[in-house]
């Protein structure tokens, strides 16, 4: 009766809404209506449609509603609609609904209808749906589902569909395919995910297996050692193939330890195999697994005697593999902070006699292994550096000393620091705390032997003498007054920058330093190189309040103000003597910073504010991968056509910026000289954190300079300047010759790219899809992709264009 009843009421609401979106022509209710079926597809804890309802929108109505949808795709209210609210209501109802439906439905609709907008707008869903693993869904779920309600015909549909999606979408819309639609991609892709749907198929058996299984031999064995003899027996006489997949699930299973060894004993002790897994594979050669997972397999070998040369055998091998330098450089951050929790719960489980054996061996590999990672230009891999550092010397207590560093706390260095403490300590610690707490409680309370006289009456005049009846007064607007002023004129300010030792001044000075080079730009001009050399090498040495920030805003300023002087100045003074690598990568940033500013339109007013949110330090552009894919994706958003959709808008005016013309003047002098080493500086030496710098700082510079006049030649030497570098062994390096390789493709002009580096084009085509496939950095495998892409629609554009292929000839 109460599914008579839930069929009922989602019917009679569903009804409603199919009503309104064909027939009202009010915007609100046809958004209402369309929220309502989406709570019919939300799994959220916000969400109040009850679980039976959904289930029967989702197997009765839902293929429905996308039927509907596609009919409806002209309907003027979804052309009023603006792109993030057609995303949500409109093109959310078919990526969050049963994958097989939306897969039949999508193709049902890109086979109805006519090459137009609509059809594309279908197209791009289907595209999306593919790339958010959709396929890999809709085979999980026909994995999950083991006696399925539909016919064998749906089946057979189903399966053609997904077979021949290249062929329907190549048919459609030819000659304009996808390149996810193309075979080559299409069918790699689904081969990928059906290795995932198997992948989790063996996962869930064998958790399924285990999950039932673990619990009641870890209860078991507990008090009876009949079963603790039995379960060693079984374990033992498992055959070799299948011994890793027992203990890969084993060991996720089991709740601790304690429990991992009344059911398997010793067996590292006697069976090759499974040492080789517990000692070696899963903390060294596989890194998906929690931290949980390590506590058990490290505490499991420290727990017995005979195991424990096991342990020391684990903490040679993982302490050689933290400190080498290659695996610091080029695997992935995820498998270096697992080898790093590995290496301090070792540490955490050692006594003080094993540790003095190891002693040496581990003293070396910590001072090997820190300088590798404090050596990395990623900031996450510098901070386990400094966090293993910190701890494997305050355990090893070497002369008394612990190193100590500065680093942000975050989760992961308190996850890292918690590693220390054994969770088999904490109440011991927590009781030894509560002890000293009664002892400190009880000395405070003994009496003294020579009190110091106080007056243990009370005074009849106290209270008349007291403020507490008094009323606060509110202070805190209050400005501090000082004696110094802040200067009027830039002469001045400059005068105390450069002589001053008043700490107020100085910091006065700073802090309208920026205000005075921007309204006034005639003086500004006149001694805009001497204020540049003065802001460049001077030092915070009276540790002034956002100093950095203050001296980056000013220097800025200079370059916006009088750009031709102060750039040459700093492009010459980056490769000159007796600079710090700080002050260089300083040189980088400004100009970055200033070229991003010259770019903005000259008709767009920009307002001068000195309020304290201003006063942050700007981060460079190049110290973020995210960043980065922002700005390329937004510029292959803007080079790819799009159909209107509704009432036309007026297309973008092109204006002038300040940029353009002196774009040459920022990138060619970086250019030289970077292949002379000096005696303070080897840019393609050991100095490859300026090294990456630089390279997206001049990747910057190009993507700036799109349309400029001088956009072909900086290309051109932008590329022969990367590509010496780009199979460089820093990640960050690598990022930024991708980063440069995509602002070429999308900054040089098409007709260019194809005439003037044609011969280049095929071998670096061949090299982007080398590191797309190979290289260990998912940013680098992400950029390359993205170049690709870029490459290939340049690449398109001309070979469609025939007065280019009459040039090119």
């Amino acid at each position: 009766m109460e599914t008579s009843t839930d069929s009922a009421e989602v019917r009679l609401v569903v009804a409603q809404c199919f009503r309104t979106i064909t027939s009202s022509t009010d915007d609100n209710d046809v958004t209402a209506a369309l929220h309502t079926l989406h709570s019919y597809l939300n799994d959220g804890t916000e969400n109040t449609t009850s679980s039976s309802h959904q289930s029967e929108f989702k197997r009765a109505h839902y293929t429905r509603t996308l039927q509907l949808l596609i009919s409806q795709i002209q309907a003027d209210w979804l052309q009023r609609f603006i792109a993030s609210q057609k995303t949500e209501v409109w093109d959310g109802l078919f990526l969050h609904g049963p994958p097989e439906q939306t897969l039949l439905g999508l193709m049902e609709g890109i086979c109805a209808l006519k090459p137009s907008t609509s059809l594309d707008h279908l197209t791009s869903i289907l595209e999306r749906f593919l790339q958010r693993g959709g396929l890999a869904e809709l085979l999980w779920s026909r994995c999950l589902d083991t006696t399925p309600s539909d016919s064998h015909q749906l089946r057979e549909t189903l399966l053609g569909r997904i077979v021949s999606l290249p062929d329907i979408t190549a048919n459609r819309l030819h000659p304009n395919s996808r390149p996810l639609f193309l075979p080559q991609q299409y069918y790699m892709l689904l081969a990928e995910e059906m290795l995932t749907a198997l992948e989790k198929t063996c996962q869930a058996l064998k958790a399924v297996v285990l999950a039932v299984m673990a619990p009641r031999l870890s209860a078991s064995t507990r008090s009876d050692m009949i079963w603790q003899r039995v379960c060693w027996k079984l374990l033992e006489n498992v055959p070799q193939r299948w011994i890793e997949s027992v203990f890969t699930g084993l060991v996720q299973a089991v709740n601790g330890p304690e429990s991992l060894g009344r059911i398997i004993g010793n067996l590292v002790l006697t069976n090759r195999k499974a040492q080789f897994i517990i000692t070696h594979k899963l903390l060294l050669l596989q890194y998906k697994y929690e931290t949980q997972v390590l506590r058990t397999i490290l505490g499991h070998l420290a727990a017995d005697r005979d195991r424990r040369p096991l342990l020391l055998q684990v903490l040679r091998s993982v302490s050689q593999a933290w400190a080498n330098p290659s695996a610091v450089k080029h695997t992935p951050l995820e498998q270096q902070l697992y080898v790093s929790k590995a290496l301090l719960l070792t540490v955490s489980l050692l006594t003080d006699s094993e540790l003095q054996e190891l002693r040496s061996e581990l003293l070396q590999c910590m001072l090997g292994g820190m300088q590798s990672h404090l050596d990395s230009n990623v900031v996450n891999i510098r901070r386990v550096g400094m966090v293993v550092g910190e701890c494997v010397s305050a355990r090893m207590n070497i002369n008394g000393t612990k190193l100590k560093f500065e680093y942000d706390h975050d989760e992961l260095t308190e996850e890292l620091l918690s590693l220390m403490n054994p969770a088999d300590s904490s109440e011991q610690t927590q009781s030894e705390t509560m002890n000293r707490v009664v002892d400190d409680e009880e000395t405070e309370e003994l009496p003294q032997n020579n009190p110091e006289p106080r007056s243990s009456q009370t005074d009849p005049d106290s209270d008349l003498d007291s403020d507490d009846e008094l009323t606060p007064y509110d202070m805190s607007g209050d400005v501090e007054m000082t004696q110094a002023s802040p200067p009027r004129y830039l002469r001045d300010c400059l005068e105390t920058l450069t002589s001053s030792e008043d700490t107020e001044r100085v910091e006065l000075s700073l802090k309208v330093a920026e205000s005075l080079l921007r309204k006034n730009a005639f003086a500004t001009r006149e001694i805009s190189v001497q204020f540049t050399k003065v802001l460049l090498h001077m030092e915070d040495k009276y540790n002034t309040r956002d100093f950095l920030a203050l001296r980056q805003r000013s220097l800025v300023a200079l370059i916006v103000t009088d750009c031709l002087p102060v750039t040459q100045y700093l492009t010459s003074e980056f490769y000159s003597l007796n600079y710090s690598l700080r002050q260089r990568l300083d040189i980088l940033e400004v100009l970055a910073l200033a070229a991003q500013e010259l770019s903005q339109p000259i008709t767009e007013k920009r307002h001068l504010s000195i309020s304290p949110a201003n006063t942050d330090l700007t981060p460079y552009p190049g110290d973020n991968a995210v960043n980065w894919r922002q700005v390329v994706e937004k510029r292959i958003q803007s080079k790819t056509k799009h159909f209107s959709k509704g009432p036309a808008m007026p297309p973008t005016k092109a204006t002038p910026n300040r940029y353009a013309p002196v774009a040459g003047h920022f990138f060619f002098p970086l250019l030289k000289n970077y292949d002379r080493p000096q005696a303070t500086f080897d840019l393609l030496g050991g100095d490859h954190l300026v090294l990456g710098r630089l390279i997206h700082t001049l990747g910057l510079f190009m993507h700036l300079a799109v349309n400029a006049p001088v956009a072909a030649q900086m290309g051109r030497a932008l590329l022969d300047f990367v590509w010496a570098v780009r199979y460089h062994t820093d990640q960050m390096v690598r990022r930024g010759v991708l980063f440069s390789v995509c602002s070429v493709f999308l900054s040089m002009p098409s007709q260019n790219l194809l005439l003037e580096l044609s011969d280049q084009l095929f071998e670096a085509r061949s090299w982007l899809a080398d590191v797309a496939e190979g290289d260990p950095d998912s940013d680098c495998r992400s950029l390359a992709v993205q170049s690709l892409v870029l490459l290939d629609k340049n690449l398109k554009k001309q070979l469609e264009d025939p007065q280019a292929l009459s040039l090119k000839s």
